[in-house]
Order: structure tokens, then sequence, then C-alpha cells
């Protein structure tokens, strides 16, 4: 881009695209009309509409004042197969949604070689794919190998960027398959060269998944020797908390003694619960000098695995064959039913099936109850009849407890260490409304309607602040040298319209987005370009 110091007489080189007309969000409110000059996948500059000649041949999109944001991040989404579905593009595109971290929860695809040790079990991939059926569901054509292979379906075939994260628990498996026990310092040590290669293929971190077995044998001298690493690249630890509400406090102290032990900076996923305690646990963090943040998402129901939120620790959930074998044991049950299933009499209420593959898939969408009511047995014995006839494939959604409150929603959501993040589950014929809705909510509902959040606040809450702690420094911005990943947004029509009965409805308010300056969406539909790319932090100059 080369310009003169007089308006109008400035000349574009190289631009090929141009949105014209659109405003930017300021700390002080929304800008003047301004133009973004594109050229190839980056902006090349930000001009006062109509300054700049629009170059011979440059592709034109009228921005009309809307709002242009850099593409939202969605920092936790379970998509890493969901992302090459096209109507899961549509619903991310229709958020203004352009980049997405996958690998949550400590459970994915990858790395995935065959088993060094644990003779006759899974290789990690069929491991993770099996359990975690009903929340990632199965990539359409990764089989199995390293984090570099994974990244690489995702070049050029989805109008999306998607970064992962390493997962602790495939990790763990692929080293000492599903032991439920601490690991031997030469495994821990497998473990950590299998990090460092898995962080070389262009992983953005690593996910913990606490609350799920094999990770919950995990010690914190496991934790600690991973966190080093990421430390040593300022790549962040994800985790998904070993408890939440009641538990978040225990939790969380663990996710500070990993941080203070090793220096690594921490994120925790979902977090929910009593706001004002969390919110302590914090700023208790922060106060004591460590790095600190969370993502939440604006409702009051959550998604899981039935298996995870019905049955108790002590069974091998995460070997789904002799889980269900033993669910199939007379003395088992009894022990269930006297010792387990009696602590959860408030739970059943508040569980729809979300995902019910098999001979019970009419009750997708039904309350737990009402499943029972129609096999004619109690909850319980549904709950087992589900598990078993799923092979524990079956997801939920549930209300969570009364601590999680609309002020505690909005509480979270309001504190600088917060990003947006979905956790969408698109697995199911009723998934929870949030693959489709829960960045639109967040701009309708906490921006427009109770003010929450200024539009500024919103720019950092759902794009800057993701790529600033996974290391994308070419996004999160409009300015020049920027990545072009650019979303149009009309601030009066933005909405999510996805509810719990009907949860495939795309959202409205959002209907032009561009990727690296491709139009991936234009009108509300999806143009077919995809020139999503595999995302991976930069690396810092003096580690380059």
């Amino acid at each position: 881009m080369s310009t003169t110091d007089q308006p109008g007489d400035q000349v574009a080189t190289g631009v090929t695209l141009v949105v014209r007309g659109a405003r930017l969000t300021t700390p002080e409110g929304l800008s003047e009309p301004v133009d973004l000059l594109v050229a190839g996948d980056t902006i090349d500059d930000v001009v006062p509409a109509g300054t700049v000649p629009v170059p011979p041949g440059a592709h034109v999109v009228e921005a009309a004042g809307r709002i242009a944001f850099p593409g939202f991040i969605d920092s936790h989404v379970h998509g890493e197969a969901a992302v090459l579905d096209p109507d899961v593009q549509l619903a991310m595109l229709r958020q203004g949604i352009t980049s997405i971290v996958v690998g949550q929860d400590g459970v994915s695809y990858a790395p995935s070689a065959p088993l060094p040790v644990a003779d006759g079990a899974p290789d990690a991939h069929t491991w993770a794919t099996g359990y975690f059926s009903a929340i990632n569901g199965e990539h359409p054509t990764f089989r199995g190998g390293s984090v570099a292979d994974l990244l690489a379906t995702y070049e050029g075939t989805t109008p999306l960027n998607v970064a992962y994260l390493v997962p602790h628990g495939t990790l763990r498996y692929g080293v000492l398959g599903g032991a439920a026990r601490a690991t031997t310092p030469e495994e821990t040590e497998h473990m950590v060269a299998t990090l460092r290669e898995a962080l070389d293929d262009g992983a953005c971190g690593l996910s913990t998944g606490l609350e799920y077995a094999p990770a919950s044998n995990a010690t914190d001298d496991e934790l600690i020797a991973l966190a080093r690493v990421l430390a040593e690249r300022d790549l962040p630890h994800v985790s998904h908390m070993r408890g939440y509400e009641d538990k978040a406090g225990t939790a969380i102290a663990e996710l500070v003694r990993i941080a203070r032990a090793s220096g690594v900076a921490t994120h925790v996923s979902h977090y929910h619960g009593p706001a004002a305690e969390l919110v302590g646990y914090v700023e208790d963090a922060h106060a004591a000098g460590l790095d600190v943040t969370f993502d939440s998402y604006p409702y009051l129901r959550g998604c899981s695995i039935l298996s995870m939120v019905s049955l108790p620790t002590w069974l091998p959930i995460a070997d789904p064959d002799a889980t269900v074998a033993m669910l199939q044991d007379p003395g088992v049950v009894a022990c269930l039913k006297a010792e387990h299933f009696p602590r959860l009499t408030d739970l059943w209420e508040r569980v729809t099936m979300a995902a019910v593959p098999g001979e019970l898939r009419w009750s997708e969408g039904m309350a737990l109850l009402d499943v029972a009511d129609r096999l004619g047995l109690d909850p319980v014995d549904t709950t087992l009849r589900i598990l078993v006839s799923t092979h524990l494939r079956a997801g939920c959604v549930f209300a969570q407890p009364p601590t999680n409150s609309p002020e505690s929603v909005r509480t979270l959501l309001r504190h600088p260490a917060q990003m947006g993040g979905s956790d969408a589950i698109y697995q199911g014929g009723r998934p929870h409304p949030r693959g489709w809705g829960a960045f639109a909510r967040f701009l309708a509902e906490h921006v427009r309607e109770l003010g929450d959040w200024t539009w500024h606040d919103a720019e950092r809450h759902l794009s800057t602040a993701a790529a600033e702690r996974f290391g994308f420094t070419d996004r999160g911005r409009l300015a020049p040298g920027a990545r072009a990943d650019v979303v149009l947004l009309d601030p009066g029509t933005v909405q999510d319209v996805a509810t719990y009965e009907d949860p495939r409805r795309p959202a409205t308010g959002i209907d032009d987005v561009l990727v690296a300056g491709v139009p991936v969406l234009v009108g509300g539909l999806p143009t077919g370009a995809t020139p999503g790319r595999a995302l991976r932090p930069t690396v810092p100059a003096d580690r380059a």
C-alpha cells in the first residue's frame, strides 16, 4: 500500500478486496465508517471511508455501516470432526466464528501411535474415538497418527481455522493404557517426549480432563512435568478441572500448585458456578503472580456423556467394554443401587437425552424421567439400560445446580480474564443449542440487551483474548498486517434463535464473513470456499 498525503490521491497497490463503510469498535464507542483494504490474506490498511479509490479488479464487500470485528475464536469447542460438516460450518460462521480451538478436556484423536504397553488394548485413537463418541464424534478421514497428520486434515478442507491442544488423556493412554494408577518416572518421561513432538507439530498447548478417566489418576508430579514443557514454550495448560460447583475450590487449588511449580500459564475450561467464589480464586491466583484465564458460556445447562454424569469413579468408564460388562453383573448393579445411585436422586429430573445411538434413539430430546415412564422402569434402571445399549456412547444435556445462576453467568463474563467458549457438542439428534447460538447470545443478550459488555469488550472477549492466549499473533485485531478474518455484524439484528427444543437453528445478524481475505459467508449463505488452515502458535523470536 502506498499513499500520498492528500485524501483522494491515495493509490492502493496489491489490494484485492475492500470492505467498504464499516465501523470499528473503540474504547470510546463505534468509529466513523472506514474501509478495510485487503491484500491477499492480510489487512493492508484501514482508512477513512471513501479516501482510497477501489483498485481495478478488487472485490468490494459493502458493510453499509455494520460493525466489523476480527473473526471470533471459539476457545473451547468439540469440533475436531464436526468442523468438516457443512451444517456445522454454517452454524459457526453465522455466529462470526472463524477459528476454533479443539482437543479439549484431555481426550481427542492424536497423538495416537500404537501402545508400547498394555497388550491387547486399543490404540489411543480408537480408544479416544469410542470413549468420547457422544462428544467428539468420529473424524471422517483421520484414523490415527501424529498431531501433524491430524492438522493436515484441516488444510484447505474447511472455511474455518482449526487449532489443536494436545489431549493429556490420549497422551497418557498411549503410554500406559487405561491403567488406574500413577505413572512411573519412565512413563512420565515418555509422555514428556511425546508432548514435545506434538508441540513441534503445531499444537497450541495441552488440555487436561481431570474429571475423566484415565487422567483422573494423574498426580501433581506427572502434571508438573508436562506443564514445564509448556512453560518453556509460553503455551498454556488448559484444564477441565477435577470438579466444579462445590468442588471448584479444591480443583483450582490443584491448578495453582501446578502453575507455581512449573511457571505455566493456566486456562480453566467452561468455568461455572457461584461467581463470587470463582472470581475470588482467579484473583487470588493473579495476586500471587500467576497467569490464569478462563472461558465460559452463557447458558445454565451443560452437556456431557451420560456415563460421567451418572456413574462413580471406581468404575473403569474410560474402558467401555469393561464397564458395560460390569453394568450387566447383578452384584455390581446391586452395589451401585445401594451405595451410589441414592446420592443422585436430584439428578434424574435435570437430565435430557441428547445423543442415544442404537435401539433407543427415539429417546433423543426426551427428559430422562419421560424415557423411564415409556420404558416402564425407574430412573436408575433406565440409565443403566441406556448406558449398556449404547456401549456408553450416550450424551445428555443437564441443568446445572442453582449455584450457577444468571447473575453468576453475567459476573463471570464481565471479568477481564474471561474469554468466550461455546463448549459446543454437535453429536446426536438433540444437542445443546450452544453450538448454534453461544456467540450470538453473548452479543445479543450481554451486549445489546443487558450491557454487560460494550461492543469493544465483545471484541476482546470473543477474539483478541483467545488470540493472545494461544499465540495467534496475526489474529484478534483489525489492523495493517493482521490476517483478514473479518466479521460484519448488524448490532440491531444479531440474535441466537437455537433452543433446547430446536437446537440446530443458525443465528441471525451476521451475514458476511471473510477468512484469510476470502468471502466464506455472503448474504447469510456459505460460498463453498475453504480457505481455513491449521492454526499454529507463533514461536517467540528468541526461540525461533
